[in-house]
Order: C-alpha cells, then sequence, then structure tokens
C-alpha cells in the first residue's frame, strides 16, 4: 500500500522541526460489527516535574497507570497540569512531546533493561524510532484522538504477551518552561546557541551545522532568561485520560503507523519496494525564506515522501504533529489526485489560522494565539 506524504512550514528560522502522522489502519473486512459493551474511562496523573523559568524536562517514567486486561483503546488525552489540576498556558510550559510506548517487564524487574522489551507499533520507521503507541505536542489540548467504531487499538492479550512477562506502560514527557527566557520562540525550536549547547546529553560534540533540535533541549538544560528575572520553580504533572472497553469480537483491531516525512526511504524497484532500509530522522532544519519570496509573501516550505506499507487496508484516524510554524500535513493514497486525509492539528490552526499567512504576520500570530492557551 503506497501512501504520499506532505507537510507545510512558514520560512522563517525554523529550526528542529518534527513532521510525523499517526495512522490507524484495519485490514480489509466484509462484515463491520457493532461495539458492545461500555466505554470505560481513567483519569490518570504522570509523577510531577519541577520546572523554574527557562529548564527543561525530558524524562522517562515507566510502570504508569494504564488500563490492565485484555481491552480495546479508545482514546488518549493529555495537558500540563499544575499541582491544583489547573491546566498550564503553552506561553507558560512548552510542551515539546509526549509519547506512551508498550513494553513487556519480568516480574520484579521493573528497571532492568535486560528484563523487558518494547513492544513497538506497526509502523516502517527503524527499530530506534517512533515506535510509540500514542504521541503529540503543543497540539494535544482539544486534539481529538477517539477511534471510530467499530475500531479499537487491542491489547493485553495474553497470546501476545511473552511467557514470563508482564504488560507495561512507559511516559516520556519533554517539557519547556519559557517564563522569562529572552527568545521564546528560540526556546521551543531548541536553538542550541539560547542553551549555550555544544555536545549532546552523552557528551558527544554536536556537529558543525546542527543549529537546534532535539540535540540541544534534553533533560536540565536551560534556556537563556532576560536578565534579572526571577520566578518560582514549580511542580507540574501530565494528567492524561484514556478511554477504552473490554475486548469482544464485535471490535475490528486496527495497526497503528507512524509515518515520518523526514523518511529517506526509496523503493529499489517496482518489485521490492520494501526491500530498502527506512531512516526516520524525526527532524529537520526550514531555511529562512530570500528577500524575493519574502516580498512576494511566498515564504512557505513544503516537504513531500512517498511510502509503503507493508499490507493494504482503509485508514480510520490520522493526526500530525509539528512544532513552531507548521501549517498542515496532507496524506494521500496510491492515487494521488484524491486526498486520504488533510490533517491540521487545532494547535497548528490556533497558532497560523490559515495556510495564506505570512512570514511578516507569523511572530505577533504567535504570539496573540499562545497568550489566550
Amino acid at each position: 500500500m503506497r501512501l504520499y506524504l506532505g507537510s507545510r512550514m512558514l520560512r522563517k528560522i525554523v529550526v528542529g522541526v518534527s513532521v510525523v502522522i499517526w495512522v490507524l489502519l484495519m485490514e480489509p473486512c466484509a462484515a463491520a460489527g457493532v461495539v458492545n459493551g461500555k466505554l470505560k474511562s481513567a483519569t490518570f496523573l504522570s509523577p510531577n516535574f519541577v520546572l523554574g523559568p527557562g529548564s527543561v524536562e525530558n524524562k522517562h517514567y515507566y510502570d504508569i497507570g494504564f488500563p490492565r486486561g485484555h481491552v480495546a483503546l479508545k482514546s488518549f488525552d493529555a495537558q500540563v497540569v499544575d499541582e491544583d489540576g489547573i491546566p498550564v498556558p503553552l506561553h507558560h510550559t512548552y510542551l515539546h512531546h509526549w509519547v506512551v510506548a508498550r513494553y513487556y517487564s519480568r516480574p520484579g524487574h521493573p528497571q532492568s533493561k535486560a528484563d523487558y522489551v518494547f513492544a513497538r507499533n506497526s509502523g516502517i520507521c527503524q527499530r530506534d524510532s517512533l515506535g510509540q503507541y500514542f504521541g503529540l505536542g503543543s497540539e494535544t489540548r482539544k486534539t481529538a484522538t477517539f477511534v471510530p467504531d467499530p475500531y479499537g487499538i487491542e491489547i493485553g492479550n495474553p497470546a501476545d504477551i511473552p511467557a514470563g512477562f508482564e504488560e507495561k506502560w512507559m511516559l516520556n514527557v519533554h517539557a519547556i518552561d519559557t517564563r522569562g527566557v529572552e527568545d521564546r520562540l528560540g526556546c521551543t525550536e531548541c536553538r542550541c546557541d539560547l542553551y549555550n549547547v555544544t555536545q549532546d546529553e552523552y557528551g558527544r560534540p554536536l556537529r558543525p551545522d546542527y543549529i537546534g533540535g532535539l540535540y540541544c533541549c534534553y533533560d536540565q538544560t536551560q534556556c537563556r532568561l532576560r536578565p534579572g528575572f526571577q520566578g518560582a520553580r514549580r511542580s507540574l504533572y501530565l494528567r492524561y485520560t484514556v478511554v477504552w472497553s473490554d475486548w469482544d469480537t464485535s471490535i475490528l483491531p486496527v495497526d497503528i503507523y507512524i509515518l515520518d516525512v523526514t523518511d529517506t526511504w526509496t523503493a529499489l524497484d517496482k518489485s521490492s519496494e520494501h526491500s530498502a532500509e527506512h531512516h526516520c530522522r524525526v527532524e529537520y532544519d526550514v531555511e529562512s525564506c530570500n528577500q524575493a519570496t519574502e516580498a512576494d509573501d511566498l515564504c512557505v516550505d513544503s516537504k513531500r515522501t512517498s511510502l509503503a506499507l507493508p499490507t493494504g487496508g482503509y485508514v480510520v484516524y490520522g493526526v500530525a504533529h509539528q512544532h513552531s510554524g507548521g501549517l498542515g500535513s496532507n496524506l494521500y493514497g496510491e492515487v494521488i489526485s484524491k486526498c486520504a486525509c488533510l490533517l491540521s492539528s487545532l494547535y497548528v490552526s490556533i497558532l497560523l489560522g490559515h495556510s495564506e499567512i505570512s512570514q511578516k504576520k507569523a511572530p505577533a500570530s504567535i504570539a496573540q494565539a499562545l497568550s489566550k492557551l
């Protein structure tokens, strides 16, 4: 099954852009039943994380609260809240991303890497990239994630869990406190100069042309503050709500595919188009527009890729994840004249309004929109 993925970004100084598409795919079926039983819902809090002005949190929490048993997941919604349960505005704490991954662990060995194994989604990225089941970013708030009936994401099937292991879930939260920073947009774009970073979190030197991205805003880094700014440190949480139902034979299971517009995969030939290796880079730089395009209000960068899935099926849900400057993404099927999904997250539509916005208008629009979130 061939899909075409496109993404549009404003041509400002944007670095470390991430564009991924979360797709649920169902194999063709002759009949579709109706989900029986009652939907269940539970709300959980992550462990608290403490942020001060300009600081960064990027930690992994294992064995988080999550529905247990053989169930069908229907939705997963999340947002950052303070100690009183009040949602924190994006212009105070920028939620760079959060991901939830499934793994199997031996009882009594929760933190030993030798005793757990991650259960990846069905996606086509390489083994160490984009294997999560759920994940979004600052577009999380009010972005619908409900899987339509009669479909569901099957988890907890005893036949899938290796003998001697238990199914558990891991949460990764990457948040940036932008209170009092010198350059709020630059901090959320993880510009290396603002973080005074020349090495990654493992002490490896960054390449000279790496302007910004994930390698510069890792856990416990600090973005530059305005001179003299003082602000209190505070405890925050990721509050997430999961909706599910007990598994039933009338539920149609779906597979999760995460597609990355930076994937460098190319087909070797028509007879072996699935044999080439995928390389999902997760982020890429968008160069600033030149004077000619700026004068014509054409400061838009478009990136496209063509990918092949290992199986056919129906796309029943899709959502895009982009960072600052994102205008939206399109997902096309093999017949490229027909758009399968127009994917524009609420975050993008709130920040930018519509795709005709120019570079000159973007900063004011972004600042105004952030102040309302």
